[in-house]
This record gives C-alpha cells, structure tokens and sequence, in this order.
C-alpha cells in the first residue's frame, strides 16, 4: 500500500508567481502542483501552465477555481463561469479535482443553484468538485459568516470535499469530527496549521494546534489513497525574505507530509509531547 501523493498549492510560493510553485514543487520532490487560478496571470492560462509542466516535469493534480474575495472578476464577473472554466482547465490539464468554496451570501442565484451546480458539473466533466469548509470572519470584534449556507459544507452534503486545517483553526471546528462527517466524500486535504486565532493562519503543519498528524494518518488508514486523494501542502510563506526562508519552509512541510503519510512506518508517539488538557 502506497500513501497518496503530496502536491504543493501555488498560493504556497505567494507573492512569487505560479511559474515558482513549480520549479520549487520540483527541486523539493513534491508529487504535482494545486493551480490557484487569481490574478497572475500565468495561472489563469492553461497553455503556460502546460510549459510549466513540461519543463519541470511537475503535473498538475488540482485546479483550486477563482473564488476567493480577491478573485471574484478572474476570468468572467459570473461565478457560474468561473466554476465550468476551472473544470474545463482542469480537464486540460489532466487535473482529476476542482476545489471551490462555498458562495459568498451576496452571490444569491449562485447560491441558491450551487449544490446542483456542482452535482451536475462533476456528473458531466469526470472532473470531481471538492467543496472546501471554510471560517467566520471577525472585524471589529464581530463575527460574521459571510458564506451560504455557512462555512461548513457537510450541512448541505455534496459528493466529494476539501478539508482544510488552517480553516478549521479559524472556525475553533473540531478538525477530525469534520473529517469523520465528510466521510468517503474526503477527497482532498489542504495540510495546513492554525494557533486557533480568528484569522486563517496557514501555518507549517506541526507549528500550530490542529491534529495535522492524526488527520494524515487516518487518512493512511481510510482508504483515502486508494480513492485517489491528494494531499496538498497550503502555507503562507508571504513573510518570507528570500527564496531560500521559503523554500526551507515548504521542505519542513513535506518532510510532515511525508513522515504522516507513510502506511507502514512507526508512529512516532506525541502523547509526551501533547499538553495536558484545561478545564472549561
């Protein structure tokens, strides 16, 4: 038996462009490359991205579409294009998952129409769209959730999901009930840490609070390999000064990857390590 492979998210090598994720993806020995598709424009073009993979060697094994705040006007002002574009891209590139979010509570016909969306485009594409769960948001000491019809995607169920770690840290969600609630839908991790602050941190997987390693091993242990899953390193390396600061960060998170995903290796026993726990 075989882990799944581990890719590296574009946003990872951010403010560096798409073209770095993979020239880095391969210089580490990462498994393929999740495309972000936002304003550089290399990843929203998906014959320089095919020079990329031809001249790295490095596959893209994910499309994550343009939904993000930021994005909302890549490609096409319509959500429901940019969600059959990203699929379409996918397709081209050989990518088998879509990761989208959930709608923005403005995009109200989207909204309204999204799970079915997403049911259909998966139906007719062989392409799996992978909804990701997602967090509050907090301004000014209120919070709000600006997604419909929340941020956690397994209330209104969809075939296949995104679990991401960072995110769950934002939300104070219990990490591995939202793993066994996604089930064998779980297609998709974003490996990621948070502190548990209100904000999404996308920190080094072990620098933060989220069970990370238990998340990867029950992955191990769940059939998620054998599904075709992948495991898509997604940190924020923004703050780094150099190349060499981002690369070695990117290193320590696949080093993680690696050593959680293995089926046969020994656990390595964090019980010594884990802080004991606080009332209230």
């Amino acid at each position: 038996m075989q882990g799944p492979p581990v890719a590296l998210s574009s946003a990872s090598v951010y403010p560096e462009p798409a073209a770095a994720a993979f020239e880095i993806a391969a210089t580490l020995g990462y498994d393929g490359v999740e495309l972000m598709v936002w304003s550089d424009r290399v990843s929203q073009d998906v014959t320089a991205v095919r020079r990329l993979v031809d001249r790295h060697g490095v596959g893209v094994t994910a499309v994550h579409a343009p939904c993000l705040a930021v994005s909302q006007r890549v490609w096409d002002a319509d959500p429901f294009v940019r969600l059959r574009r990203s699929v379409a891209a996918a397709q081209e590139l050989g990518a088998r998952t879509v990761v989208v979010h959930p709608p923005f509570r403005w995009q109200r016909r989207y909204a309204e129409q999204f799970a079915d969306e997403v049911a259909r485009a998966g139906e007719t594409s062989g392409v799996r769209l992978a909804v990701e769960n997602m967090y509050p948001v907090v301004r000014g000491g209120l919070r709000t959730v600006p997604y419909a019809p929340g941020f956690d995607p397994t209330v209104t169920g969809h075939a296949h999901y995104t679990l991401d770690l960072s995110h769950t840290a934002a939300a104070g969600a219990d990490a591995l009930a939202l793993l066994d609630r996604m089930g064998a839908g779980l297609v998709h991790l974003h490996l990621a840490d948070g502190s548990g602050a209100a904000r999404d941190e996308h920190l080094v997987p072990g620098r933060g609070g989220q069970p990370c390693a238990e998340v990867c091993e029950r992955l191990v242990t769940g059939g998620f390999a054998e599904a075709g899953g992948t495991v898509v390193v997604e940190v924020s390396t923004r703050r780094c000064r150099t190349r060499h600061d981002r690369v070695a960060m990117l290193a320590e998170s696949l080093l993680f990857a690696r050593l959680h995903l293995q089926p046969t290796a020994r656990r390595p026993d964090r019980s010594a390590a884990r802080p004991a726990p606080t009332g209230g």
